[in-house]
């Protein structure tokens, strides 16, 4: 009898199987004619000279021996490395101090909520635009309000080195509210049984949330960071739209060099930029991945 029941338990799964597969196969087409193939192409032709129309000549690894020999690709990286801790530290610890405050609900949370979220769905052109404005030197927000305790203050911000840097920086240092989204919805799947028995035990509000949130949270900090330096890795509008990678190359990046390549009809040189951003991509996800344990469960 048992031996029946077991052959009929395999073959409903077997029967399960197929159209799990069959409801898998449009994700499946979709992947390998929009993902795989593209990234396939990228690849390989950014081992090639090619303008666009020509066929692709293969010159093997010409393209990223010109990139590392560029002072603009490596002031990119060094760029792209300070812009990953400031977004992983100041940008993560904002939103997720937001997070916890909401959580908390305190007097006014609503409120707070709403004011903190309408300028996120502003888009990132947008807000590089109003951010011109408010470090122009001569009508910005900022500068006059600076004068009114040092009338001889002038600095064009998005024009002078180091400022530029600093004020590209701020076009998105505090806008992290997909950051604050995505902890604030694992901090309202803990478990109440948990804070109500380390309360019974003494346990303060500091310490419910260091020994508890926290670590219940891993997963939506770990990922609220890939999401947050994988963004500075694609940053294109802020930096396109205030100061096109100057002065000099001080805010350069790659994916302003990925599009002024393209520009010059260097589609090669163009996808081995590509190629750098999407390994980038792959080691930010690896190194988070093995950091915050995210493959383990919390519970």
């Amino acid at each position: 009898m048992k031996k029946r029941e077991k052959v009929a338990i395999s073959n409903l799964e077997k029967r399960n199987y197929k159209w799990i597969y069959l409801f898998l196969l449009p994700s499946v087409v979709v992947f390998l004619i929009f993902y795989l193939q593209p990234i396939i192409t990228v690849f390989y032709t950014s081992l090639t000279k090619w303008d666009g129309f020509n066929s692709p000549q293969f010159i093997g690894l010409k393209n990223y021996m010109d990139m590392f020999t560029n002072d603009a690709f490596l002031i990119s990286l060094k760029n792209i490395v300070l812009w990953s801790v400031i977004a992983s530290t100041l940008h993560m610890g904002f939103g997720v101090l937001v997070a916890f405050i909401l959580y908390h609900k305190p007097r006014g949370w609503k409120f707070t909520r709403g004011v903190f979220m309408i300028p996120n769905v502003i888009s990132a052109a947008a807000w590089a635009m109003i951010y011109k404005f408010i470090f122009n030197d001569d009508m910005g927000f900022l500068n006059n309000i600076i004068r009114k305790f040092n009338p001889d203050f002038h600095v064009q911000w998005f024009y002078n080195s180091p400022f530029a840097f600093w004020a590209v920086t701020c076009t998105w240092l505090f806008y992290s509210v997909i950051v604050t989204l995505i902890v604030l919805n694992d901090l309202m799947a803990i478990p109440e049984e948990l804070t109500e028995a380390a309360k019974v035990d003494g346990a303060t509000g500091w310490q419910i949330t260091k020994n508890i949130h926290l670590p219940l949270c891993r997963n939506a900090i770990g990922t609220g960071i890939i999401c947050s330096i994988t963004a500075r890795v694609a940053m294109y509008e802020q930096i396109a739209l205030t100061t096109a990678g100057g002065p000099g190359d001080d805010t350069m990046n790659l994916p302003i060099i990925l599009v002024k390549s393209i520009q010059d009809m260097k589609y090669g040189y163009a996808n081995a930029n590509g190629v750098i951003m999407f390994i980038l991509g792959l080691v930010i996800l690896a190194v988070v991945n093995k950091a915050f344990k995210m493959n383990e469960s919390v519970y």
